[in-house]
């Protein structure tokens, strides 16, 4: 048996929507080989184990494979060490150390754009274009559709469509949103899959930042 935080990650500011997550915090216990049949299992777009809480260190799978990086994972994860009173400056994944701020009731992560899974970035007509999209067939390209809400204040209307890592269509993703917001090179506040809420700042050195609010839905027990 392992404990088992069941996060959602980026909900608008009634806490609804947001992506779900789930966390082992003690994850050095559970054997790296068993780890991707197990994020399988759960279902959910990623599974985080915590390595090392006192670094940070983290292991991010999705059901079919393991990311480098994924942002909603690690903001997620930044939040729930703090949540816990073990709040970190940085984490360390496999693709680099991710950098780690709060701010009122928002937790923001940044990171290199060229850790992002590869993405097709495809900009729409119309937000009411980008809802009215089909998921794509699982052989499909990794695809980050999007459109402006209001261009003036950047905001933008998006859903993610992530075959190539097992993921039909998630809810929020902050790796490409992060990817968006290098792209754009200005903020932006995106509003994903049913309502996610993900704000996004480029940072001096090429690297860029993502952020929204997270809640705890359940702590359980799961058999391993």
């Amino acid at each position: 048996m392992a404990e088992l935080h069941v996060l959602r990650v980026f909900v608008d500011e009634r806490g609804r929507w947001g992506n779900p997550l789930g966390v082992f915090l003690d994850g050095a216990s559970i054997p790296p080989h068993r780890r991707q049949r197990i994020a399988a299992r759960l279902g959910f777009s990623e599974t985080v184990f915590v390595e090392d809480r006192e670094a940070g260190r983290i292991r991010i799978f999705t059901p079919a494979v393991e990311l480098p990086f994924a942002g909603h994972p690690s903001v997620g994860t930044a939040w729930l060490l703090a949540r816990e009173g073990r709040p970190v400056p940085s984490l360390l994944t496999p693709a680099g150390e991710v950098g780690v701020r709060h701010e009122g009731g928002t937790t923001h992560v940044s990171a290199r754009p060229e850790w992002v899974p590869q993405f097709e970035y495809r900009r729409l007509e119309s937000p009411a274009a980008v809802e009215a999209l089909a998921p794509l067939p699982p052989e499909g390209a990794n695809t980050y559709a999007w459109a402006w809400e209001e261009e003036g204040a950047g905001r933008v209307r998006a859903r993610s469509f992530v075959p190539q890592e097992g993921i039909a269509e998630d809810e929020a993703t902050g790796s490409a949103a992060l990817g968006l917001c290098a792209r754009l090179d200005r903020p932006i506040a995106i509003r994903q899959g049913r309502g996610s809420i993900l704000r996004c700042t480029p940072l001096p050195g090429g690297r860029a930042e993502v952020g929204g609010e997270t809640r705890l839905d359940e702590v359980r027990n799961e058999d391993l």
